[in-house]
């Protein structure tokens, strides 16, 4: 009963966790840009801005609602929601601190779900997001909304392969799909963690993960200037709100994945410094990755549709299968 107590706990503190920081998120972006460009940004809703986030919160939820009469309305509806399951699900199975660990007179994982196949969940999960969009872009029964819903389905199938392909090189490192014996496997000092021996394959993982979240410079499926808005074209209010939210809630776990297979998850950068508990190190790795997901978003322009898939199938795809080939022939000698 109390190991329940403890699930149920940790997955609200999570999910807390991950709603208050995207939250937080929407405004440190505004404010990056800002800088970035040489503007101020949000400046008048609280100390610097910080409350504009809760401000648009509360106008999207009192903003009318408006469903066209053209939409295939139960899908229309159902569509936001669906990019929420499959972050959700990922994140249950980021180990946040040691197994067995103590927490005042109590002992449990500081995770939800340590599985065995957890790196097939990630991947599995991230396939289930391209339902939200590609059924939001079908159901609006727009021109602009089905071509971004198109370019959607069409960029995330040829960047998952490319990313899949890179994560097998961790799996052969460490010799395990499970994200805690993944992290055990990088214990030491952070020149023991694996973005060293996987450069190629951490690159090949941050560029595929653009992709994936369709942030700049693969903003395709919703490019204002071609498209409108693309697949939310037609929403509006708080649906749309959602859509908009839950680009930083996928950022969020891509970042805590990222630095899982890659940075160490939440071990320290060295064994003396971890004294300092480990979610504090993963939150840290986690701000570094979304700092570099939002440089890169004000910095390079947005890419043509061909020179999208040029990247995903020429490039990255050699690129990753060349990398698996040899950390084989590695591990093998």
């Amino acid at each position: 009963m109390t190991q329940l107590i403890f699930l149920v706990i940790k997955g609200c503190i999570v999910f807390f966790f991950c709603v208050g920081l995207a939250a937080m998120l929407i405004w440190g972006e505004r404010k990056f840009a800002g800088f970035m460009q040489s503007r101020l940004g949000p400046n008048y809703a609280g100390p610097g801005g910080v409350l504009q986030t809760f401000g648009d919160l509360a106008k999207l939820l009192r903003k009318e609602d408006i469903t066209p009469d053209w939409v295939d309305k139960p899908v229309y509806k159902m569509a936001p929601y669906l990019l929420w399951i499959p972050a959700a699900l990922s994140m249950s199975v980021i180990p946040f601190g040691p197994l067995d660990a103590q927490i005042l007179s109590w002992r449990t994982d500081l995770v939800i779900a340590n599985f065995d196949a957890g790196v097939v969940l990630f991947l599995a999960m991230g396939s289930m997001a391209i339902y939200g969009i590609v059924l939001a872009g079908w159901s609006s029964n727009s021109r602009w909304s089905l071509l971004g819903a198109i370019r959607s389905g069409a960029q995330m199938i040829s960047y998952e392969l490319p990313m899949g392909f890179a994560i097998v090189g961790v799996m052969i490192l460490a010799g395990s799909m499970n994200l805690v014996e993944i992290v055990d496997k990088q214990a030491g000092n952070f020149w023991n963690w694996f973005w060293l021996p996987q450069l190629v394959g951490f690159v090949i993982f941050f560029i595929a993960s653009i992709a994936e979240l369709n942030r700049t410079p693969f903003d395709l499926p919703e490019a204002e200037q071609e498209l409108v808005a693309g697949f939310m074209t037609e929403y509006s209010g708080m649906r749309w709100g959602i859509f908009m939210f839950s680009e930083y809630v996928n950022m969020i776990v891509m970042s805590a994945i990222m630095a899982t297979f890659f940075f160490g998850g939440w071990r320290a950068p060295f064994e003396a410094w971890n004294v300092v508990p480990g979610f504090v190190w993963l939150i840290l790795k986690i701000m570094f990755c979304i700092f570099l997901y939002m440089w890169i978003r004000w910095t390079i322009p947005r890419y043509r549709y061909n020179q999208l898939m040029d990247l995903g199938w020429k490039v990255l795809m050699p690129l990753a299968l060349v990398n698996l080939a040899v950390t084989a022939l590695v591990v093998v000698i």
